[in-house]
């Protein structure tokens, strides 16, 4: 019997990874980037708030703001805003594990935005801005089940979570006007009325 649910174990496991493997191109990651460091893709709204905060954290070495999970190569901001592409607005994440750890990484996604709302953060609506975590592999996605579970039975949130969980398909990098955004425009109308009070309220620097 306990060699039967060790080979069951076993079977399970490869199915899980054959499963992940047979899903859409991943995304590569540059190439240039330390052994050391790893990557994670956040869909949580506007891509520009998620730079800012996650710019912010300890152990994060670059956040770079783009589009991923779409159907349309090299697409355009305009492009991705009409919702069409499948595109969603995210922000890729290099970071130091030694530093800080993707489950510490989970927790402040959760925080940053509200992962009930289907298909839209505040008044940003649309598929672009749905909440979505891209995995880089097998041991990602089941870290980030796992914290979504913990996050939906945390009492912290009055309706369930919507977020999808899915492989880091190709990522594209959004034009160089959208990179750094909130650093370079603290007086912009939208830094000064979303970004600024969320960076607050979540105990950040402004």
């Amino acid at each position: 019997m306990r060699i039967h649910l060790t080979v069951m174990s076993s079977l399970l496991a490869l199915g899980a990874l054959a499963a992940f493997a047979e899903s859409p191109p991943m995304d590569t990651p540059p190439t240039n980037a330390p052994a050391a460091h790893a990557y994670a893709s956040f869909g949580l709204g506007c891509f520009w708030c998620g730079e800012a905060v996650f710019q912010r954290v300890e152990g994060v070495v670059a956040v770079a703001s783009g589009y991923q999970g779409g159907h349309v190569p090299n697409p355009t901001y305009k492009q991705v805003c009409q919702g069409d592409t499948g595109h969603a607005e995210v922000i890729r994440v290099e970071f130091d594990p030694a530093r800080v750890s993707y489950d510490e990484l989970l927790d402040i996604f959760w925080q940053a935005h509200d992962p009930t709302q289907a298909n839209g953060q505040g008044h940003d609506i649309g598929p672009q801005y749905r909440s979505v975590i891209f995995c880089y592999s097998e041991e990602q996605k089941q870290q980030a089940e796992a914290s979504k579970a913990k996050a939906g039975a945390s009492g912290k949130f009055k309706r369930p979570l919507v977020t999808e969980i899915v492989p880091a398909t190709e990522f594209f990098k959004a034009e160089d006007y959208h990179q750094d955004f909130y650093n370079n425009n603290r007086s912009y109308p939208y830094c000064r009325m979303i970004i600024s009070p969320k960076l607050k309220k979540l105990g950040m620097a402004e």
